[in-house]
């Protein structure tokens, strides 16, 4: 099926993103609290005692450590709030606009400290090159993962994905952008911008990744992605800035290649807190799209909670949760077949997307060693 590549039933399901701000407070380590279980090294509920033993550890825990989940990403803000409404857990929310690589960084630095991450959220060039900083766990529904979005131990699962899309304030921008090349066009000069730095960021890796499609590269070579941007910064295009809502809002990035569930949430659909005039497109010729992926800080200061949080965001709720936002959840073929799937949020979204490239782990390690060597030099930071 071709995937809908104007994304307008897109933004009907995007409807429910809504900017609830995470929780915070100070937060203090535990392990194995509420019973005689080490949830440090329990690989799975069943493993140390059952669901129940787990929420109870968890409740005792009374904290939960995430890390770069911005309330507008993939309806983070409604799923964080859910979690602290039914467990009673508070949910302390670092650095939401971090990268992955913040997100590691942050394991690292605060390892042993009752303030480090308890779970992440990882692109995949990140999640690849630190593995050993994770910890194997495997939720109750493992069997609705498919096989090839999931470690086999449970180091990691894949969670959710989108495509690579282009959104624009239409104030600011009178004529709409079909693909990437238009934006080396002179109504573009200054007003270009990605997520991040394409080494550290898996969003902005994903923006030259696509480059690389339209402008003939591969998947096994980006670095005709990488010159692609050169050229956008030659032309005086390129932005140089972190987008968020705020840059939008002053017009100082009124156009963002990022994923299409996070244009989504800063357009109509986020309500008071988006921008009437901005829309999303997904440009024309090959779609391009990557799963994040969960996993757990194998030093977590609150191993039961980090645990609890991988049941939360498998359940059939949250993974709703993510496909009324506009992200394909990876257990939706199993929520079709139960019939559990939010009908309503898929159809609007055109239904799950089939003709799309994602790269392999192979040719994420590929297009990493491109990016370190040459994203710099060409781009001049």
């Amino acid at each position: 099926m071709q995937y809908k590549r104007t994304l307008a039933g897109l933004a009907l399901a995007a409807a429910a993103v809504v900017t609830l701000a995470g929780c915070s407070a100070t937060s203090s380590a535990s392990t194995g609290s509420g019973g005689d279980a080490d949830w440090k090294t329990a690989t799975s509920a069943e493993s140390a005692g059952g669901m129940d033993a787990l929420v109870k550890a968890a409740k005792a825990e009374g904290q939960l450590n995430v890390i770069a989940l911005p309330p507008s990403w993939a309806n983070y803000g409604k799923i964080i709030d859910g979690f602290t409404k039914k467990y009673g857990i508070t949910v302390n929310s670092a650095n939401p606009n971090g990268s992955s690589a913040d997100e590691v960084a942050a394991v690292k630095s605060q390892k042993g400290q009752s303030t480090a991450p308890d779970v992440l959220d990882l692109g995949n060039a990140v999640m690849q090159q630190n593995l050993d900083l994770l910890t194997d766990y495997k939720v109750a529904n493992w069997s609705d993962i498919p096989t090839n979005l999931k470690d086999a131990d449970g180091k990691w699962t894949r969670d959710y994905t989108g495509l690579m899309s282009i959104g624009y304030d239409s104030s600011k921008i009178k004529s709409a952008p079909k693909d990437l090349d238009d934006l080396l066009g002179s109504e573009y000069k200054g007003k270009v911008s990605i997520s991040g730095d394409p080494t550290q960021a898996n969003q902005a890796a994903s923006a030259v990744y696509l480059a690389a499609l339209e402008n003939g590269g591969s998947a096994d070579d980006i670095t005709k992605g990488v010159e692609y941007f050169g050229k956008l910064k030659q032309a005086g295009n390129f932005q140089n800035v972190l987008p968020t809502q705020a840059t939008v809002a002053s017009g100082e990035t009124p156009v963002v290649v990022q994923w299409s569930y996070n244009n989504l949430a800063w357009g109509p659909a986020a309500g008071t807190s988006g921008n009437k005039n901005w829309k999303t497109v997904v440009p024309k010729g090959q779609a391009l799209g990557s799963y994040y992926s969960q996993a757990i800080n194998k030093d977590a200061p609150h191993p039961a909670a980090a645990r609890l949080w991988q049941e939360w965001i498998a359940s059939a709720d949250v993974q709703n949760l993510y496909l009324q936002a506009g992200a394909f959840p990876s257990t939706l073929a199993a929520l079709e077949k139960s019939g559990k799937v939010d009908q309503d949020a898929l159809d609007a979204a055109g239904g799950a997307p089939k003709d799309y490239v994602e790269l392999t782990d192979d040719q994420v390690a590929a297009a990493s060693k491109v990016l370190a060597a040459k994203w710099s030099a060409t781009m001049g930071s």
